[in-house]
């Protein structure tokens, strides 16, 4: 698998232990779940965990992936087709709400982040992992520029987006925004608004 070997050498992988270790707990929500590359990451502090993808065929493979842990951990999660753009939920219902490496695939990913932020319940957490434009190395910025129309079509990514901007817009109290990759990989762990 061509994007998981990528994601190794990238470290990738190490992201997503610090970001859900450190932070996700109690009910957890995560939109974008797409193959499930989060499900072992999962520390026990998240006691339950409801994956969400609009494609059915995605979440085949999450399933699997959550199949294939074991009975104790198995336990925890399910498996919903949802739309991140209108996610079926009360206000204030989970403790994390995660998304990684998805806010590039929606149209409107100010809209995706305030549903988030409404799921979520006050004093809880949202988590993301991010593609975004890098606001410190000009050259990267460019090479993503030239080259997003393609990685978009070819992948359903916008790489290049202001994530800053994105995230002033929605208007979520940030509480650690860290770069990774020449600023080009988001690490964010935020309140909701």
């Amino acid at each position: 698998e061509h994007i998981g070997r990528d994601e190794m050498f990238m470290g990738i992988n190490i992201l997503r232990r610090m970001l859900l270790n450190f932070h996700a707990k109690g009910t957890v929500l995560e939109v974008g779940a797409g193959t499930g590359r989060n499900v072992s990451f999962y520390p026990s502090a998240a006691n339950r965990v409801l994956l969400t993808d609009v494609s059915d065929q995605m979440l085949l493979q999450a399933r699997q992936k959550v199949q294939d842990l074991s009975p104790a951990k198995r336990s925890k999660f399910a498996c919903l087709e949802a739309d991140a753009q209108n996610l079926q939920f009360p206000d204030a219902y989970f403790d994390t709400v995660v998304d990684t490496f998805g806010l590039c695939s929606y149209d409107d990913p100010v809209h995706v982040l305030r549903e988030m932020s409404r799921v979520c319940k006050p004093g809880g957490k949202l988590l993301l992992l991010e593609h975004g434009r890098s606001k410190s190395w000009e050259s990267i910025t460019r090479y993503l520029d030239r080259h997003a129309e393609r990685h978009a079509k070819n992948w359903g990514c916008v790489w290049n987006r202001d994530l800053d901007e994105v995230l002033e817009k929605a208007g979520l109290d940030l509480e650690r925004v860290d770069t990774w990759h020449f600023g080009t990989t988001y690490y964010v762990v935020a309140r909701p608004r």
